[in-house]
């Protein structure tokens, strides 16, 4: 049998997954590609940390408690839980530990980072490996998720590597900026060798950093979109590492993320006021009505009403959109806003909505199904991201026929295609420059189609609407790395 019949079995390590805990676009790959590699014919396992906010009583225990070897601090002992990811037959387990995993947030509380984020990640790394030993798990293939467990590659070529000799490990990498960066003394608790602490694995000016030694290690390196593996080639994108990743781009691979359309999808949506689809476009006007009604603005069919949702964030481009919201609402249109971040934001923002509470509508917070309603009920979707590795909600956008208006980078370059007369696949409009005019006036070229040119507005929203992303594919493209893997690494 060839490598490529093989059914894999596969451990999926990450530090969040939907619906469990989740702070950004990580999760929401964990929580459905595991399935769709699943659907496949894999036998495949995730495994997260038991965070404090994942009521016990709602998992499975595993009887035992896992012996986790810490180095210098000794050997800790961790429970194990157990579940199933929704609507499937997946089974992702829980290391619980109390004294990293019993707080509040993920990985920070009020702003500020657990100063003990290293030893917390370098031990959920551990346990993951000592769970296959555990559960006589004996995988083809560990992928491994941004720098929370970039430890996991060169683990299983030490401490662990009698018990991983014929494992590989493709690791991907949702978002850069993040590297996973602490002091030095954490060799001793990964206990790898002060050998890999140099400039071609895990050390960057003096510090200990996981992504980097992942990068170095992994047999495999996938990002989230193609162009987001070329961007991170630049010194505009590689936040550092750029020569780095270079110096191992024979093995990188860019894989779009899929969408899981039993969710975002206006035809069976739960969350929106009158499903709706291409053939039968009625029930957008009820949902743009009742948007409009929620946030207490002017209803008016005739008017563009623009959505955001999104973290307040400079990676959003939330710097741009600030300084061109007041010109914005000089204009006729409407605009509505959700999302939480940085208070300087969220602060400015609640004093625009105190002054334009006719045409802008604010809700600091997160709701989920108050983000399926500004998808529905909105007629373009602002995304004026710096960088977006692959980014979702221009894809949700296009299933609703809510035009993205997009910087073009990384996976918002590759998933929309600009308006232009002559171009018939025309999904929404996108701009090029990181700055304030740039994005204003690419806002009011596309105001200007809503206004002046409905017939073309139509076509654009008829293409993105037909538009699909799905996660079957992501999952075969995902499967051919990791038989690339395996075929250079173990045979």
């Amino acid at each position: 049998m060839s490598t490529q019949d093989k059914k894999l079995n596969i451990l999926f390590v990450a530090s969040e997954v939907v619906p469990f805990a989740k702070t950004g676009g990580l999760a929401d790959v964990a929580g459905v590609l595991p399935k769709a590699l699943s659907d496949l014919g894999h036998n495949v396992i995730v495994v997260m940390p038991r965070y404090y906010q994942i009521d016990p009583s709602s998992l499975e225990h595993v009887d035992g408690s896992l012996g986790v070897p810490m180095g210098v601090m000794g050997e800790f002992w961790a429970g194990v839980y157990k579940s199933k990811l929704p609507h499937s037959n997946t089974d992702i387990y829980f290391i619980d530990y109390e004294h990293y995993f019993g707080r509040k947030g993920l990985y920070e509380e009020d702003g500020r980072a657990y100063s003990d984020n290293d030893n917390r990640f370098i031990f959920f790394s551990k346990a993951s490996l000592q769970l296959c030993k555990m559960l006589n798990f004996t995988p083809d293939v560990v992928h491994v998720n941004d720098w929370h467990t970039g430890a996991i590659p060169l683990l299983m070529r030490t401490r662990f590597k009698h018990d991983f000799a014929n494992a590989v490990t493709v690791l991907t990498i949702h978002n850069l900026q993040h590297q996973g960066v602490f002091f030095k003394g954490g060799v001793d608790v990964l206990e790898i060798g002060w050998e890999h602490f140099n400039s071609h694995e895990f050390e960057s000016d003096g510090a200990l950093n996981l992504l980097k030694g992942a990068i170095a290690h992994a047999q495999a390196i996938t990002t989230v979109s193609k162009r987001y593996a070329q961007e991170i080639q630049t010194p505009e994108f590689g936040f550092g590492l750029q020569e780095h990743i270079k110096a191992h781009s024979e093995k990188l691979f860019g894989i779009l993320n899929g969408v899981d359309y039993e969710e975002w999808s206006p035809a069976i949506d739960t969350f929106i006021p009158q499903n709706f689809d291409i053939a039968d476009m009625d029930g957008k006007l009820t949902c743009k009505r009742e948007l409009q009604k929620h946030f207490g603005l002017e209803q008016r069919d005739d008017i563009p009403l623009l959505g955001f949702v999104g973290r307040f964030a400079e990676q959003k481009g939330i710097a741009l959109l600030s300084g061109i919201i007041d010109g914005l609402l000089h204009q006729d249109l409407q605009i509505v806003m959700l999302g939480t971040g940085e208070k300087w934001a969220e602060e400015y923002f609640s004093e625009v909505a105190s002054r334009h509470g006719d045409k802008f509508g604010l809700h600091v917070g997160y709701s989920n199904a108050l983000a399926h309603q500004i998808e529905a009920g909105s007629d373009m979707f602002l995304m004026p991201s710096l960088f977006e590795p692959c980014g979702l909600n221009q894809i949700y956008s296009l299933r609703y026929g809510t035009l993205p208006i997009v910087r073009a980078t990384g996976g918002l370059d590759d998933t929309i295609e600009n308006f232009d007369n002559n171009n018939p696949n025309a999904n929404g409009f996108k701009f090029y420059d990181a700055s304030q005019d740039a994005l204003y006036h690419t806002v009011m070229w596309a105001v200007g189609i809503y206004h002046n040119n409905q017939k073309s507005f139509k076509r654009i929203q008829e293409n993105a609407m037909k538009m699909r992303f799905s996660w079957s594919d992501a999952a075969k493209a995902y499967e051919e790395v990791y038989y690339y893997a395996i075929e250079k690494f173990l045979h």
